[in-house]
């Protein structure tokens, strides 16, 4: 299974591994990951599982969509490498994936 290191915004780092297929944020919730809220239960209503991507990883995943991007945009403290974890599915080619939450989430 594919590995996602999840990190604090307190610097503190988790591994587990996330059944591929599944999103992230899903991943984030099945190991009680803090930080990742998840309010609309990733239909994308909300930015409450929003992510900062590990830099060296943004060329790896998909980019955001439009819809997406209007959510991230109503984020607490929106950077270019935002994604709301919803929209992140976990396979193959992204094992490894580094996320850090924010501070709060909005």
């Amino acid at each position: 299974m594919p590995k996602i290191t999840y990190i604090d915004n307190e610097g503190t780092s988790r591994t587990v591994e996330v059944e591929k297929g599944l999103s992230v944020m899903e991943g984030a919730i099945q190991h009680n990951i803090p930080g990742i809220d998840a309010d609309c239960g990733g239909s994308m209503a909300c930015a409450t599982c929003h992510v900062y991507v590990e830099e060296k990883w943004l060329d790896k995943i998909p980019q955001a969509e439009e819809a997406e991007v209007d959510m991230i945009d109503m984020s607490f403290e929106p950077k270019k490498n935002s994604r709301l974890s919803c929209q992140l599915i976990v396979s193959d080619e992204i094992d490894g994936l580094v996320v850090t939450t924010p501070e709060k989430q909005s």
